[in-house]
């Protein structure tokens, strides 16, 4: 009878009978398999970890082991994360070679925020050769994998590219992993950085490209839209009904919602905080949507201050964020992350906002099908790329960047504070390096070369690039020596180095965007190179708005030469300093109230307004 009851449609009833079959040592494995599997079914993960323990005190077997598995997985999905830990380690130590209790250690010690805990599980893995390219093909790419992840997100870059290049030499049909990969080339500085592996094309690892890793890979506004417009297929679910009304609403003040994950310590809101503190709040509404992290600093208190409405998504699933931001009926939703790392390009997919835009956090086109606008001017994207961009672009009268006129800045450094020679002349770039690549590069050795009494200011980014510019230098006849590298610093401390070098060199064509504004805002001429692409026109955007097109080049040869003429004709480098402390004052680039009244014209003109 206890039997049958196990087949009974009452859960309740079968689960019963299992225990009691259970008590009395008569329960079989695979019939307590099969109820638990029913069990699963119902979501009633409680009541099979309950059926699992019981099985466990009472009954021995040589499959223990998986059920011991089991109850992990069971228990993990319930948040009991210490009891899971307890079950697979059971399970590992009754059969040591079940490779995939060991993954799924590694998996729980992560979640447990122990990374190096569980990068040591998931080595050990591939050193005790409990998966193997051939017998275990899937789980030991799902280690290499993981491992790689990671090693990325714990800054052990070098290690990461390697694990990453050993999964693709097993399985090159990897987009997800080639992503990373590049990537991970791009931030050491290893170059050509599109090398393929064995089984690879160049044109398969440009085709598997993050859109941001080929805005400093690629000069061509093509490759860049195609990048875009194959993430958003890829990644983005762009069936999904619209939320907000076609026509729009008929507020009597404009309702601007600003969406990111950067509303903290981060560059765009180092430029926009201003911006959201002067929009007039006789025509507008200002509400953040925000996921950002809670990081305490006093320029995300300052943004969060500078909202009318400050409403935490982080919690929120995308449809239900995009439900949540089209119930306050914003008339323009604002996206500040484009295609960036930690985007939810779901949410304006949703069309929560019948009139959307992106602004600032992506340079370049986002392919978003979901974005109308891009927030521009005519030096950043001149008519002849407008064919290259998913979004209409919505021009600002003067120039697309805002800048904040109240960052801290730290009392200016001497240059023996810095490590720096006192009479040479300094060259600096503070760029991530990641935008950096060898033809830049060269250029940077034969400016120094031909600009003996210089050096080269360098932003410390990892221990790795570091090298290879080393390196890279040494192979140029330039001694390394000449290379200093300065380590990341808080805002203020950072804002005051500038003053210690003579001039910045622009990397091309991934400019700088908020690094060239903070370095022209403390007085530093920014020497850039401008291409076709959103992207390489940033430095000249501002140059141009500061009227000192002398400082703007289009070819790399045109750049050497200028850099080595400012590095030695004192009296040109000079002249340029001096207009560029004049534009301080006047220029449109640092007018912030002006910017402001641009801004608020160029997105009411485009509102839609209910009648």
């Amino acid at each position: 009878m206890l039997t049958e009851n196990l087949e009974s449609p009452d859960l309740d009833v079968a689960l019963a009978a299992a225990v009691q079959l259970i008590e009395g040592v008569a329960l079989q494995p695979m019939q307590l398999l099969s109820i638990a599997d029913r069990l699963n079914g119902a979501s009633r993960l409680a009541d099979v970890a309950a059926l699992y323990h019981c099985w466990l005190q009472k009954c021995q077997s040589s499959i223990n082991y998986i059920i011991q598995f089991n109850l992990g997985v069971t228990l993990s999905n319930l948040g009991q994360l210490a009891g899971a830990e307890s079950a697979y380690r059971a399970a590992i130590a009754q059969n040591p070679e079940f490779a995939q209790a060991w993954f799924n250690l590694g998996t729980l010690q992560e979640r447990q925020l122990q990374p190096q805990d569980a990068l040591a599980t998931w080595q050990s893995m591939l050193d005790d050769k409990r998966v193997d390219a051939q017998e275990s093909r899937e789980l030991y790419l799902m280690v290499c994998n993981n491992l790689g992840r990671l090693l990325e997100q714990t800054r052990q870059l070098q290690a990461a590219e390697a694990i990453l290049r050993i999964s693709l030499e097993v399985d090159p049909a990897q987009p997800k992993v080639i992503q990373h990969w590049v990537h991970l080339r791009q931030k050491q500085c290893v170059w050509p950085v599109y090398q393929p592996p064995a089984g690879l094309t160049h044109g398969d690892l440009l085709k598997a490209s993050s859109p941001l890793a080929l805005l400093a890979g690629s000069d061509d506004p093509g490759l860049q839209l195609a990048a875009a417009v194959h993430f958003v297929r890829e990644r983005v679910n762009v069936r999904v009904p619209a939320l907000a009304p076609s026509q729009g609403y008929a507020h009597q003040k404009l309702r601007i919602g600003f969406l990111s994950s950067d509303f903290c310590l981060h560059a765009v809101s180092l430029l926009t905080v201003e911006l959201f503190e002067l929009i007039d709040r006789e025509r507008f509404e200002v509400y953040g949507f925000c996921w950002s992290r809670e990081d305490g600093s006093p320029l995300r208190e300052r943004v969060k201050n500078a909202m009318d409405h400050f409403v935490r998504i982080v919690d929120m699933d995308d449809a239900t964020a995009a439900r949540c931001i089209c119930a306050h009926e914003i008339d323009i939703l604002i996206d500040l992350h484009g295609l960036t790392s930690g985007a939810r390009a779901d949410i304006p997919a949703y069309r929560p906002a019948p009139v959307q835009m992106t602004y600032l956090g992506f340079p370049g086109s986002t392919g978003l099908p979901g974005i109308d606008y891009v927030i521009a001017d005519r030096y950043l994207i001149p008519d002849s790329v407008k064919p290259y961009f998913s979004e209409t672009p919505l021009y600002l009268a003067q120039i697309y960047q805002c800048s904040d006129r109240q960052r801290p800045v730290a009392p200016l450094p001497t240059r023996d504070a810095c490590g720096l020679p006192r009479n040479r002349f300094v060259f600096c770039s503070f760029n991530n390096n990641y935008k950096f690549n060898e033809e830049v590069f060269d250029c940077w050795m034969r400016i120094l070369q031909r600009a003996p009494d210089s050096v080269l200011w360098l932003l410390a980014d990892n221990a790795w690039a570091q090298a290879n510019l080393c390196a890279r230098a040494q192979r140029h006849g330039v001694d390394p020596a000449r290379l200093l590298f300065a380590p990341r610093v808080a805002p203020p401390e950072y804002l005051a180095r500038y003053s210690a070098a003579d001039l910045f060199l622009d990397a091309y064509p991934f400019n700088a965007g908020t690094t060239a504004n903070d370095a022209l805002w403390m007085g530093l001429p920014v020497l850039t190179r401008s291409g076709r692409t959103f992207a390489s026109r940033m430095a000249g955007s501002l140059l141009t708005a500061l009227e000192l097109p002398e400082l703007i080049t289009t070819t790399l040869a045109e750049y050497e030469e200028r850099a080595v003429e400012l590095a030695t004709q004192g009296e040109l480098l000079s002249g340029l300093r001096q207009r560029l402390q004049e534009g301080r004052a006047s220029s449109p680039l640092f007018d912030t109230p002006r910017f402001v009244r641009d801004f608020e014209d160029a997105i009411s003109s485009v509102a839609l307004r209910a009648v």
